[in-house]
């Protein structure tokens, strides 16, 4: 199944986002929450960054983690049209094109010059990653940053991963994984359960039985116990950050 069938499913959620639109290493980003000393670098799924989903997270992150947050825009502009997606007309979108304009390689260096600029201000800085923002957050916990650029990630149903990716993270590291996840294989979760615990690093994986790829920025309600799983990872998202941002 491609990254456009699976995961771009969306469901926008009731509310209104409470931050501001700033800059992030000359890139544009929601910015939330006021924490002087934390910040957290949300590198966002296919929606992208001005998702209402994704905002409306950011927003307890930043209220439930005490941090400042940072949604910045990792698709050089491009904006994928959510009501198109919500609506199912899915033949409208070239996915293929998409991802070969935000392909790693290009957006690699983005995201590692956002998370270098937190550092700078911030004594803490925690990143989350979802289905395209996975394998971003793997790459930014790697053993090749010294100093590191962040303490902690997190990642729930994380696509493009490869089992580089997870050999290489020498950050703590939580795996949020919903039982159907055609990205997430079965293959890349047995790398992780067997790898990540012989590399010295703290490791939380969370299983989420019967829900599907995309589940935690959906959080439809036509779906069942999709809201659950979605409160329950934001929870262990916002436990696994105030456990590694806030301690000494």
């Amino acid at each position: 199944m491609s990254l456009s069938e699976c995961c771009i499913k969306g469901f926008q959620w009731n509310g209104t986002p409470t931050g501001t639109v700033g800059k992030l290493a000359g890139k544009d980003a929601y910015i939330t929450g006021e924490n002087p000393d934390v910040a957290i670098l949300i590198v966002h799924d296919i929606f992208g960054w001005t998702f209402t989903n994704a905002r409306l997270l950011a927003d307890h992150y930043a209220r439930e983690a005490n941090a400042t947050v940072y949604l910045a825009d990792f698709f050089g502009g491009e904006i994928v049209d959510a009501q198109i997606v919500l609506s199912g007309q899915l033949q409208k979108l070239d996915f293929p094109g998409f991802m070969k304009r935000n392909a790693r390689e290009i957006r690699e260096p983005e995201v590692f010059a956002c998370a270098r600029a937190l550092r700078l201000k911030y004594k803490k800085v925690g990143a989350v990653g979802y289905c395209f923002g996975g394998w971003a957050v793997f790459r930014l916990g790697a053993r090749e940053h010294q100093p590191p650029l962040v303490d902690c990630i997190s990642t729930g149903h994380p696509s493009l991963l490869t089992n580089k990716d997870i050999d290489e993270v020498a950050v703590p590291v939580q795996v949020l994984s919903p039982e159907h996840d055609p990205m997430y294989t079965d293959e890349l979760k047995s790398h992780t359960l067997q790898t990540i615990p012989k590399l010295g690093v703290e490791f939380d994986y969370q299983y989420f039985p019967r829900v599907d790829h995309g589940c935690f920025i959906r959080g439809s309600e036509q779906k069942p116990g999709e809201q659950e799983a979605m409160a329950r990872a934001k929870n262990a998202a916002v436990g696994w950050f105030n456990q590694f941002l806030h301690s000494p």
